[in-house]
């Protein structure tokens, strides 16, 4: 195979949508796999719906997925010239030909052949003219730039995923390629972008395949070698519908927000449509080892959250502490508008903005790390390693949930009060000996151990459920599991 080169070219219009990341990691790994290049290119020739803010978003989305372009990215607007030029080279090698046919006719002849019952596809007066036929004057410069399609015989694409796909050539119109006003159309700004960014395979949607047979007849017309082309099959939600924002159709900011994992995300997100025999988990080295385009299937793939949230539980556990650390942290500065966005419930919000400022004190931080490998066995996304790490994260005086709350009723108090002084005097401070402490204290007290358990969580945590109260304990450390015990027993 010759030198491998991808492209992502997502117009700057909206968010990175979460298709677009499907695609954007198909042609990273596909390029990465081979030891090619994988390119970036900003389709920003819509200026009425391109903004800087897309565009920054887009690179952010990449950067966050960890899918590392290489080179600059290149804006399609600032090529406009080259691909002028381009249209000019077909007018005079014969490929292509000016039309002087006004919006008025076109519009007419469409309108007559609705009524009765053809197709719509205008045939341009002005294919066979030439100088002699063209207007006087200033008319004369009011014309667009078509290709001159074939009338006859078929048109063929050879698609690495579809197999072969052909089009009546009559079906396929005289596209135009430049405007009356001199600017160039969305069909030619990709396929001379693609030919001078040397692109060896354009991997994209299955939705621009009927693309695909106009723009290899650009590539023939201009005598260019016609890039291997491979449409996949785009994403469906659950239940088999176009996908949704109720099914997943979100951006890539919502996920980050959401508290899902990059690798989590690269892991999922590959299996959508591709496969490696039945592995459903795997490394990014293994998807980069792994990935070829005949694995990729014709059905579309379905968005299936619980499916996302497995996946991404097994990359949590698989995950350095350290690195945890700094996406709990990186999960937390987002701004509460992007939380909102990402459809996250008005608790999960207030957590997570809580977290912000025990995130960046060291003693915090220090406590997280001893107490993450027993929190992310539990924890599917971030977002729910932050809510079990709310006794760690949480300010004193502790604010006990519903459940915590009942379980601090009673004489619960006055239990933990006299509890407290042998926990003070426990040596060492492990869980070992202080499972056996409090285990001496119940059966002193007449009690099964899980009614002491309960409200001493309740004191400790704020929570009904959380890690093994014996190691919130030993996290905590000596002197904040006693001053949380003096709060609740009023020392």
């Amino acid at each position: 195979m010759t030198d491998v080169v991808t492209r992502f070219a997502p117009s700057p219009t909206g968010f990175l949508h979460i298709g677009g990341a499907r695609t954007a990691l198909f042609n990273w790994a596909f390029a990465r796999h081979h030891g090619g290049r994988f390119l970036l290119r900003i389709e920003d020739t819509d200026s009425a719906r391109s903004t800087p803010e897309a565009t920054a978003a887009i690179h952010e989305g990449m950067r966050w997925l960890g899918l590392d372009h290489d080179g600059e990215a290149i804006s399609q607007a600032s090529r406009a010239a080259r691909h002028a030029d381009v249209a000019h080279v077909m007018l005079e090698n014969g490929t292509a030909y000016r039309c002087y046919a006004s919006k008025a006719e076109i519009d007419a002849y469409r309108e007559q052949a609705k009524a009765e019952g053809r197709p719509p596809m205008f045939p341009s007066p002005w294919r066979d003219k030439g100088p002699a036929d063209w207007p006087e004057g200033a008319a004369r410069d009011g014309y667009v730039i078509r290709l001159k399609a074939p009338r006859e015989g078929e048109v063929t694409v050879e698609d690495a995923v579809q197999g072969t796909v052909t089009w009546k050539a009559g079906k396929l119109d005289d596209l135009i390629l430049l405007r009356s006003d001199g600017t160039p159309v969305y069909m030619l700004a990709v396929v001379v972008d693609d030919h001078d960014m040397g692109v060896t395979h354009v991997i994209r949607g299955d939705d621009h395949l009927t693309n695909a047979a106009r723009q290899s007849l650009i590539y023939r017309a201009m005598g260019w070698d016609v890039p291997v082309f491979a449409h996949i099959p785009l994403i469906h939600g659950p239940d088999g519908a176009k996908l949704s924002k109720r099914h997943g159709a979100l951006g890539v900011e919502a996920y980050r927000a959401m508290g899902y994992l990059p690798a989590g995300m690269r892991n999922y997100l590959a299996r959508l449509g591709w496969a490696h025999g039945d592995d459903e988990l795997f490394s990014t080295q293994q998807l980069v080892d792994w990935f070829g385009l005949e694995a990729i299937g014709k059905s579309a793939a379905r968005f299936d959250f619980q499916k996302l949230a497995a996946v991404n539980g097994h990359h949590m556990r698989e995950a350095d502490d350290a690195t945890l650390l700094a996406a709990m942290a990186d999960v937390a500065a987002q701004d509460k508008a992007v939380l909102e966005a990402a459809d996250l419930s008005k608790e999960q919000i207030n957590a997570i903005t809580a977290a912000r400022a025990p995130l960046a004190e060291e003693a915090r931080r220090a406590m997280l790390l001893a107490a993450m490998p027993g929190l992310k066995e539990r924890a599917k996304t971030l977002v729910e390693l932050i809510e079990l790490a709310h006794y760690i994260l949480a300010n004193r005086p502790l604010v006990p949930d519903a459940k915590a709350a009942k379980n601090l009723s009673g004489d619960a108090a006055v239990l933990i009060g006299r509890l407290t002084p042998q926990l003070r005097n426990a040596s060492p401070w492990d869980g070992t000996t202080l499972e056996a402490v409090v285990r001496d204290f119940a059966e002193a007290e007449g009690l099964k151990l899980g009614k002491v358990a309960q409200p001493l969580r309740a004191a400790l945590t704020a929570r009904a459920i959380s890690p093994g109260v014996f190691d919130v304990m030993q996290t905590l450390g000596r002197d904040e599991t006693i001053a949380r015990l003096g709060d609740v027993a009023g020392d």
